[in-house]
């Protein structure tokens, strides 16, 4: 499940196609008004959850492919997860935790500005936990009660990983035509297939222990902010549904559609291209194996031996 010792490290995947976007995007106006450096359909990105231990009859050691070139912001990566888990489609939560990412979104602003003017600041519509969570039910607002409402998607995921590790449709969907409009920012990542394998022994036995994969679609990637966040969180996601249905984490595979770079991102990112990736950290939950999906908190994740180079500040359009 771990590259070897004289692979490349996994993150020049990433830093590669920053490259490439920087050589051959082609330059495109967008939503926001700054401007992109965009190429459609990339190769894949393939991250590794899981390492061999230094004693070969110990279970693998879960990995965390958090980029190592600059910091990432992980206790916002965490904090969204599980508001995305929980359900909730109010920015305030994050915001009163010190977590900013959705307050743009979410402000009086920007709500006016999209034909939301209905609704109250910070009330961001059915947006990914929603349809995680809910799928198909109506909208009223962010205070509504929506328990036992819509198809609880998460919840559907991890009874076919436990009872049908074998089926083609374990999928978590964000897509939802009927509510993109009811949405202050319509899903980027967008649709997540999950994987058991069981690899086979040297006598040819499969494994008892299945093996979680996942793989992500993302229509749209802000290389330089977004996608740092987008890897790790649905790594740690991955994590999170391996360790309740009692699987080895095993890798998480990334598919973009618009993979593109800002235009005032530009310099951050060749700045970044100057730096070596060092070891991804490992990750240790204090929860206890077997449990339910909800109810976590930030103290639940330890992730030890993250030694990232310093941070880059890039702006965030809206």
């Amino acid at each position: 499940m771990s590259p070897s010792k004289t692979a490349p490290h996994e993150e020049h995947q990433y830093l590669d196609l920053i490259r490439e976007i920087l050589e051959q995007g082609e330059h495109r106006p967008d939503r926001t008004g700054t401007g992109t450096y965009s190429i459609f359909a990339p190769n894949q990105l393939r991250f590794s959850l899981s390492k061999p231990a230094e004693d070969p009859s110990q279970s693998p050691v879960p990995v965390l492919p958090l980029l190592t070139t600059k910091r990432v912001f992980l206790r916002a990566v965490i904090a969204e997860l599980l508001w995305f888990i929980s359900g909730s489609t109010s920015s305030k939560p994050l915001s009163d935790a010190g977590i900013k990412i959705w307050d743009g979104n979410g402000s009086r602003e920007y709500l006016d500005s999209i034909g939301l003017s209905h609704r109250e600041e910070g009330d961001l519509g059915p947006v990914y936990g929603f349809q995680w969570r809910h799928f198909g039910a109506e909208y009223i607002d962010c205070h509504d009660s929506y328990e036992g409402k819509g198809v609880d998607q998460l919840a559907e995921v991890i009874d076919k990983l436990k009872n049908k590790p074998y089926d083609r449709r374990i999928i978590l969907s964000a897509w939802n035509p009927a509510d993109l409009k009811k949405m202050a920012l319509p899903p980027c990542h967008m649709f997540a297939q999950f994987y058991v394998s069981f690899p086979r022994d040297a006598e040819g036995k499969p494994a008892e222990k299945g093996v979680l994969n996942s793989l992500l679609y993302q229509r749209s990637c802000d290389m330089g902010l977004g996608v740092p966040f987008n890897i790790a969180s649905y790594a740690l996601l991955t994590h999170m549904l391996a360790h309740v249905c009692e699987l080895t984490p095993g890798t998480f595979t990334h598919t973009m559609g618009d993979a593109h770079v800002y235009v005032d991102h530009v310099d951050a990112l060749k700045e970044q291209l100057t730096r070596e990736p060092r070891d991804s950290p490992e990750l240790e939950m204090k929860k206890e194996r077997g449990g339910s999906i909800d109810g976590w908190r930030v103290e639940d994740f330890v992730v030890k031996g993250y030694n990232p180079h310093k941070s880059i500040a890039m702006k965030m359009s809206v």
